[in-house]
């Protein structure tokens, strides 16, 4: 109540109060969006217009007693109460429907605002970020598609996961600095996608708004060329500080040719203290007539290739120089070849000693390039796989030599060939060397080693190992059958090592020094093996030889061989050997039993000795005391068949005849047993001479003709006639043809053919006799050389058994040798083989003329 009865109240809503930081989200983005400002409503005043009437009427009224003043004024009071209740009452239903009416409004209007906000946030692909509290949780609103397809909103704030680093960082900084400072901030940033992001920051009361906002169209292709002129320049930047740094020169020149741009190199190379100065001075670095032909080829669009000589730095250099056309003129760089040339001569030469030398190992080598061709093989590798040299030549690739390979079933055999040459083709993407064997169908083993190249494709490598694979085999095996036969001889035998220990060793020399096995387990030294074994042979100067040859050094080591007496009565000969490797063998050998026979064996040959000596002295007396009276015999019994002393009849003569061919044999008899003793005790002596052939033949068989004659045998001599002589003992070469021939006439039959064969040839002269008798069988042909055997043979020849012994005796002496050819039914053949030189000189004369066998002679 205020003056006059005037009453006026006045309200306030706090929602009306309120400003802009207690109003929703959109409501404050459409505010900021819109740039306007929601204005609240203000207190109204409230007038009550009757008051002054009621007034007047009330004082209108007379004087009442008081009771009934009272009474009424009670009354008065309740109407004027309820009138006046009745009347704010109507009056603050008026004024709460215009308050809705304005609220309604309002809410309409923020309700359009919030439609425009959505609107425009809905228009462009961002998300609303808000923080109440600078501190408290965030608020999102719109798309947060933005930070990557399918992600959260809270996947927005990592920022590092779906914007470039630096990017990233530099948002990361501005918000907090937004949070604790309030300072705003508009940053455009890089996404992992490749797009971009306009992130802007700012501060509403205590509230802290950040919004993301995908930059497209324009403005994106605007900023995607900022990134890539500045991604330009740095990249141009980096490039010509490259460029620089080359030691090779590059240049740039425009349409017309002028130098627009060079390196350091090239202005070193032209003497140069900058771009201007090469310039200004119109320095270059190759001639004119290179430069007009590079010019020619430019303007037709084709690149400017060639070597050129040109002075680089005061210094006469060749160079490579290529320039290719650009579209605003062309670049160019030039290479200094000039230590190539040298370089590569050097290189070829290298190459061709490494093929030389690959060529002469034994080593099948291919090298394949990293297109798989065949770039290199040495002969080995031809011959490996006997390959045509033209389809080598030809540059085969590898899977076309496995290919032929295959087909000419050369290579191991497979289940999945495509299989197994896909896992060999590995080894050009492998780096590092595989070795694999190979056994192929003819039996052979290679071991391959496939290596790469450092410059792509593999180098093969067949080794073939199939020799040393069976000389393994076989060594192993032997090295088996030679345990196993060191452990069956009865031999002791040991092996000590270069330091003195026993490496090896047989059961028998355990047994024979009676050493317990678990003794030589354990590899003993020499020396224990010398003090256990002294027990049985205590001498001492044979275990001193036997210890220098096992431990003794390398260079003084030398073979020992001794023999032991032991103290059981047995005796050892011991024998110490150095083995190549080092080692040494000992071994050791019973000869109990020979020793006690080499006794009894020395004493016998002593007697034998003693009895041929005696044999030897009584048939020689014998011979010589016999000689004397048969040459008497044989002197008187001419007489008498010459009739000196007078006529004898046909009987008498007979009975002389008789005397003289028995006398005659007799003493043949006794010459030979002289010769024989004569060879035996070394006596004999050779009278080499000039011996004719033919002659010699001849004279032989006139002292059989009678013999011939009367068993009714002819003689067929097949000797060349230019068969010349040879030099040898004349007389004991007719002794040899008269014993093979009276051989061959004894064990004739009346009517067969003896033939005598010559010949020479090969610095030899062969004489042989072959006669068509019965033969010799083989159980006698082994002794018919031997002294005093006789066979008959059923035939009526009679001797004692020296003709062939004193044939190979006379041969021998000779330098010759006698073969014997002969079987049952086939006659005999023997063949006198004599060298047609002697060293000793002949005697003068020619022998085989007018001589006569030594039975005729004497």
């Amino acid at each position: 109540m205020a003056g006059h009865g005037e009453w006026r109240g006045y309200t306030s809503d706090p929602v009306m109060a309120t400003g802009l930081v207690c109003l929703p989200p959109k409501i404050a983005l459409g505010t900021l969006l819109l740039g306007t400002t929601a204005t609240p409503a203000l207190a109204a005043p409230i007038t009550l217009p009757y008051m002054d009437k009621i007034n007047a009427f009330i004082g209108s009224l007379p004087a009442l007693d008081p009771q009934n003043a009272a009474s009424f004024a009670l009354v008065m009071g309740l109407v004027a109460f309820s009138t006046t209740t009745s009347i704010v009452l109507l009056r603050e239903r008026r004024r709460f429907a215009r308050r809705t009416q304005k609220f309604r409004a309002e809410i309409a209007n923020l309700q359009a605002a919030d439609d425009r906000a959505t609107l425009l946030m809905g228009s462009d692909r961002q998300l609303l970020i808000s923080w109440v509290a600078r501190d408290g949780e965030p608020h999102f609103e719109g798309d947060p598609s933005i930070a990557g397809d399918g992600a959260t909103t809270k996947r927005a704030l990592a920022f590092g996961h779906w914007l470039a680093p630096a990017d990233a960082a530099a948002v990361e900084r501005a918000l907090d600095q937004l949070k604790k400072r309030g300072e705003s901030f508009r940053v455009t940033a890089r996404t992992l996608f490749n797009t971009f992001v306009e992130a802007e920051g700012r501060t509403f009361g205590a509230s802290a708004i950040l919004r993301l906002r995908d930059v497209t169209g324009d403005r994106t292709e605007l900023l995607l060329a900022r990134a890539e002129l500045v991604s330009a320049k740095g990249d141009l930047r980096g490039m010509t500080l490259l460029i620089d740094s080359i030691a090779h020169p590059l240049w740039i020149r425009d349409e017309t040719g002028r130098l627009v741009w060079a390196n350091q190199a090239y202005l070193r190379a032209v003497e140069a203290d900058s771009m201007e100065d090469a310039a200004h001075r119109s320095l270059e670095l190759i001639g004119e007539q290179a430069r007009g032909e590079a010019q020619r080829l430019r303007a037709s669009g084709k690149p400017f290739h060639e070597r050129v000589k040109a002075v680089v730095g005061g210094r006469r250099s060749v160079l490579d120089v290529v320039e290719y056309p650009t579209g605003g003129g062309s670049a160019g760089i030039a290479v200094d070849v000039s230590e190539l040339d040298s370089v590569r001569t050097d290189l070829q030469r290298q190459m061709d000693a490494n093929v030389r030398t690959l060529d002469q190992l034994p080593t099948a080598v291919a090298i394949f390039d990293g297109s798989q061709h065949l770039v290199f093989s040495n002969e080995a590798y031809q011959r490996l796989w006997n390959l045509d040299a033209a389809f080598l030549a030809s540059r085969p690739t590898d899977g076309e030599v496995l290919d032929r390979l295959h087909s000419a079933r050369k290579l191991p055999e497979q289940a999945d060939f495509r299989a197994w040459k896909s896992e060999i083709h590995k080894s050009y993407q492998s780096v590092e060397s595989r070795e694999i064997w190979w056994h192929l169908p003819d039996r052979r083993s290679l071991r391959v080693v496939i290596n790469p190249n450092p410059q792509g494709g593999v180098t093969y490598l067949f080794d073939d190992v199939s020799e040393r694979i069976e000389l393994e085999s076989q060594v192993n095996a032997l090295t088996s059958v030679q345990s196993e036969t060191l452990n069956t001889l009865k031999e002791g035998v040991a092996v000590f090592g270069t330091d003195g220990r026993l490496k090896l060793h047989n059961r028998a020399f355990a047994e024979l020094w009676h050493l317990p096995p678990d003794a030589l387990a354990d590899h003993p030294h020499i020396d224990k093996i010398i003090r256990a074994c002294r027990l049985l042979a205590p001498q001492e100067e044979p275990w001193i030889d036997i210890r220098g040859a096992v431990a003794g050094l390398a260079d003084a080591r030398m073979g020992v061989s001794c023999r032991m007496d032991r103290q059981d009565g047995s005796s050892l000969d011991c024998a110490a050997q150095p083995l190549p490797d080092g080692a040494t063998l000992l071994t050791f050998i019973d000869v109990t039993a020979s020793v006690n026979v080499a006794r009894a064996l020395t004493e016998r040959n002593d007697a034998l000795e003693r009895a041929s000596r005696l044999r030897d002295e009584f048939v020689h007396h014998v011979s010589y005391e016999l000689r004397s009276p048969l040459t008497n015999v044989i002197g008187f019994a001419q007489l008498l068949s010459e009739e000196t002393v007078g006529p004898l009849n046909d009987r008498q003569r007979d009975y002389a005849d008789h005397i003289m061919r028995s006398s005659g044999s007799l003493l043949a008899i006794l010459n030979d047993i002289l010769d024989l003793a004569s060879i035996d005790t070394g006596s004999l002596e050779l009278m080499p001479e000039i011996v004719d052939i033919r002659s010699t033949i001849d004279a032989a068989m006139r002292g059989l003709e009678d013999r011939l004659a009367e068993a009714s045998i002819e003689v067929r001599i097949d000797a060349p006639a230019d068969i010349g002589s040879f030099v040898a003992d004349g007389k004991r070469i007719r002794q040899i043809l008269f014993n093979l021939l009276s051989n061959a006439v004894g064990f004739s039959a009346p009517g067969q053919t003896i033939h005598v064969r010559a010949r020479k040839g090969g610095g030899e002269v062969v004489l042989e006799v072959r006669d068509q008798g019965r033969g010799i069988p083989p159980e006698i042909k082994a002794k018919v050389f031997e002294r005093f055997e006789s066979h008959t043979l059923g035939t009526r020849h009679r001797g004692v058994g020296l003709g062939l012994a004193i044939v190979r005796s006379f041969v021998e002496l000779h330098g010759g040798r006698v073969e014997l050819i002969s079987a049952p039914g086939e006659g005999t053949t023997v063949m006198c083989t004599f060298p047609m030189e002697r060293r000793e000189a002949p005697q003068d004369g020619r022998s085989g003329q007018n001589a006569v066998p030594p039975l005729a002679a004497e």
